[in-house]
């Protein structure tokens, strides 16, 4: 599995998924440090990497396209330090893999995970 990590999240993410076995990289690597949401999720969607972000427009696209890639993990917590959400993706990972194969948006948030597999559409 690959990870594109977006800006809002720290490059010791990208360090940190590196070093339990995983392809990250951090959109500023790519020359994408300024680049609209749509054209990460674009590039997400073309190289299958799952996005990690702090970032709601990419739920926000995925529901607008019905698209049912790439899968996307967003944080939502009040301690939004590299050490934290670091933590949380070590100790939940394993969990939430095979849903992130498949397709699927991720909430982490401070009290609980919440998982919608894709395509997000009105008739679920």
């Amino acid at each position: 599995m690959k990870f594109l990590v977006d800006m809002p999240l720290s490059p010791k993410t990208v360090s940190h998924l590196m070093g339990i076995g995983y392809k990250a990289v951090r959109v500023n690597e790519l020359g994408m440090g300024k680049s609209k949401d749509k054209e990460i999720f674009d590039y997400a969607t073309e190289q299958d990497m799952v996005i990690l972000s702090a970032d709601l427009d990419f739920g926000n696209i995925l529901a607008y396209t019905h698209s049912n890639k790439p899968s996307v993990i967003i944080f939502r917590l009040q301690d939004q330090s590299p050490e934290h959400v670091n933590s949380l993706l070590s100790s939940n990972i394993s969990s939430i893999k095979d849903d992130l194969e498949k397709g699927a948006i991720v909430i982490i948030e401070d009290f609980g995970i919440r998982i919608r597999l894709l395509p997000i559409n009105e008739q679920r």
